[in-house]
């Protein structure tokens, strides 16, 4: 690990601490692996991050913040209402899909009931665009005669959210009691098929 460099330390470090997290959560982490996968040793470790549980803190706003970024790359607010919901909701499927990391980083963190998060002081400052953009959209469609009124984004965001991270977070129970693979390629499509309609159709006035 090259310590002139330490924001490619850091990087590392947090890459390392990614995969430790999600795969064993915070209790099961080892300090020791991760400074191994990093190339690092603990010292330079805590230095950079404190202890086990800051660096945990710190990889959930790693996390926190590539999707926000992801989604700020949308472009929401320039599109038509209907066609920004369905883009939002087709990624967020998408990003559910892609790292599955995100999830268990979260289950980890809800075990924890939120302590890591609660200290943030970034966590929550990024949730506010999405917000801003979400209710711009909700404001857009009801002006326009398309959507109904009085929707709250955040009950919205929660909503569009959770109809993937439900169904993911429980896809091997659901697949054995239902008798179907529903990660085949062809039960993902009808999932952001039905999470699109079921959202718009109660968005549609």
């Amino acid at each position: 690990m090259n310590r002139r460099n330490p924001a490619r330390n850091q990087e590392r470090i947090l890459k390392a601490a990614t995969g430790e997290f999600a795969r064993f959560g915070l209790g099961g982490a080892r300090v020791d692996r991760i400074a191994a996968r990093a190339g690092a040793n603990k010292r330079m470790l805590y230095y950079y991050y404190g202890n086990k549980e800051d660096l945990f803190l710190a990889v959930l706003e790693s996390r926190y913040a590539h999707i926000r970024r992801a989604e700020l790359g949308l472009r929401l607010g320039a599109l038509d209402p209907a066609e920004g919901i369905r883009r939002l909701i087709a990624f967020t499927w998408q990003y559910y899909l892609k790292h599955p990391e995100f999830l268990t980083l979260l289950n980890s963190e809800n075990l924890h009931r939120g302590r890591h998060v609660r200290r943030s002081h970034q966590i929550a400052a990024m949730h506010s665009p999405l917000i801003a953009t979400l209710r711009d959209l909700l404001d857009r469609g009801a002006r326009a005669g398309k959507f109904r009124r009085g929707v709250d984004p955040v009950q919205l965001y929660i909503s569009i959210a959770a109809l993937g991270y439900f169904y993911l977070g429980n896809r091997h129970t659901l697949s054995t009691i239902f008798e179907r693979d529903l990660l085949a390629a062809r039960r993902k499509s009808e999932r952001l098929k039905h999470m699109t309609e079921l959202v718009l159709g109660y968005l549609s006035k």
